[in-house]
């Protein structure tokens, strides 16, 4: 017989249904799923041998949890994948508001039906999905709405005096009961609200307007917070603090593959983008590296962090300026290029806080930074550095590419050029390709104009080519022919 079909607490007693804390729930599950090798938690990249062996340590010893770390770094995805660990289904006294186990109720509504009708008291069950409950720590927040308060309305509608029980309207703590709670952002809570939940995490029970009431409420509790906000918007209270069992440092990517994996499971992409647009290897290295340069730059705030979301968004936007231009031109199949990178820079501008510095040069031109400083990073892990002082006779790498810019005109295209037009600009250039093919050997060949445009661009941001663009034409020249011309 399926637990799920059982109807009444007779039943349940007939069954030899034994209750659990969700504490021991998550325990029992987690150790269930360590000895068998079952994976955990699913799509979390990164923290194999940091985080999540700390919040599996975290689950067994039955501890409240403070996930703390910059933004973009999981903390709400970790948070919301615990009920996973929880057990399918879970009995609950028919109507009560605070999910009453049938088998120890607390609620005088449980109590009272219960003593009432006995085995036949009707139960309900609850699944796992339905047992997370989430709130955003604002300024708004009242102790009323976490804990709760007399009803007035309740009050006048039953004829009940205040005293009574009856009267309390509960906050969503107490209707979390036997469910994960999760508060985000903890710091952001006014330091009066955090003093109301002392109690509940750790006695268990509630408070509500000098009613001698206690409910012990079975939760388990995960919070989230920002160093950052622990000195610029607000901070835990230091005794709330030490009634968290384990505080969890998250962090970035510890390396680009991981970060790649992860923009990858995220990125929202249409049919057309995954089918149709050949995206390099190297564009999502170069992508990544511009996160990293981000979280180093002295331009942006490091405090804040640089959220994974940047990475995401701004793939999704590189990818869209390929549709773009695939569908404009009637191209069935595109390849990502460099100048779509350009694509990326309102995503960037609307996720980096910057500095006072960054704020002076503006969010545009630190965009454009980021882009050329990772440019510059991966330029030299697959081709000679450029030096700043060359001796005169000494041959370097880019010489040819240099003397066919000398002796010929400036290569120009534009964003939206068909994927013929871009090809055929780049081909002009024959030491390009030899270029490419002598430090470059595993490159796909339909990359191959993707990579011939790194070049340009890296020469570019070593000042040994001229690079100008004006909206969507870019211009690539000779540096000295530039100045010549008075570009």
């Amino acid at each position: 017989m399926a637990l799920n079909t059982i109807k009444t607490l007779g039943e349940l007693k007939a069954n030899n249904y034994v209750s659990k804390s969700i504490k021991d729930e998550l325990r029992d599950n987690l150790i269930h799923k360590l000895k068998n090798n079952i994976q955990t938690f699913e799509g979390i990249f990164g923290y194999e041998h940091t985080v999540l062996p700390q919040l599996e340590q975290a689950i067994l010893s039955k501890h409240n949890i403070n996930l703390l770390g910059l933004r973009g770094q999981a903390k709400t995805r970790i948070a919301r994948q615990l009920v996973n660990l929880l057990d399918e289904y879970i009995p609950v006294v028919e109507g009560s508001e605070i999910n009453d186990d049938p088998l120890k109720p607390i609620s005088r509504f449980a109590k009272d039906l219960i003593e009432k009708q006995q085995d036949d008291t009707p139960i309900s069950w609850l699944h796992r999905s339905e047992r997370f409950a989430e709130k955003l720590a604002t300024p708004d927040v009242t102790v009323a709405d976490l804990i709760g308060d007399i009803d007035p309305i309740k009050a006048a509608n039953l004829k009940l005096s205040y005293a009574d029980h009856r009267v309390i309207h509960f906050g969503m703590i107490p209707r979390a009961n036997r469910c994960i709670f999760v508060i985000n952002e903890l710091p952001d809570l006014q330091a009066r609200i955090q003093v109301a939940l002392f109690n509940i995490l750790q006695e268990g029970d509630v408070q509500i307007r000098g009613f001698n009431l206690r409910l012990p409420l079975d939760l388990q509790f995960v919070f989230t917070a920002n160093p950052e906000d622990y000195t610029n918007r607000g901070s835990i209270v230091t005794p709330l603090k030490d009634r968290i069992g384990s505080q969890i440092l998250t962090h970035y990517p510890k390396d680009i593959e991981i970060a790649k994996k992860i923009t990858a499971q995220e990125a929202n992409l249409s049919d057309f983008k995954k089918q149709n647009i050949k995206v390099p290897e190297l564009a999502k290295t170069l992508l990544e590296q511009i996160s990293i340069e981000a979280r180093h730059s002295n331009y942006v705030d490091a405090k804040s962090g640089v959220s994974a979301r940047l990475s995401i968004s701004a793939f999704e936007n590189m990818m869209s300026a390929a549709e773009r231009r695939a569908l404009v031109n009637g191209d069935d199949k595109t390849c990502l290029r460099l100048s779509d990178f350009n694509a990326i820079i309102p995503a960037i501008t609307g996720k980096v806080e910057l500095v006072y510095e960054g704020e002076e040069q503006g969010a545009e031109f630190v965009a454009n930074e980021l882009i050329e400083s990772a440019i510059k990073v991966l330029y030299t892990e697959y081709f000679p550095e450029i030096k700043k002082l060359e001796k005169e006779d000494e041959k370097q790498s880019y010489d040819d590419v240099l003397a066919w810019f000398m002796k010929n005109d400036d290569i120009q295209f534009y964003e939206d050029d068909s994927n013929a037009e871009y090809e055929s600009a780049l081909s002009k250039i024959k030491p390009l390709k030899q270029m490419l093919d002598e430090y470059v050997t595993d490159y796909e060949k339909d990359e191959q104009f993707f990579w011939m445009e790194f070049i340009l661009w890296g020469l570019s941001v070593f000042k040994k080519l001229d690079r100008n663009q004006v909206d969507t034409k870019l211009n690539f020249g000779d540096s000295f022919g530039s100045f010549i011309k008075g570009l």
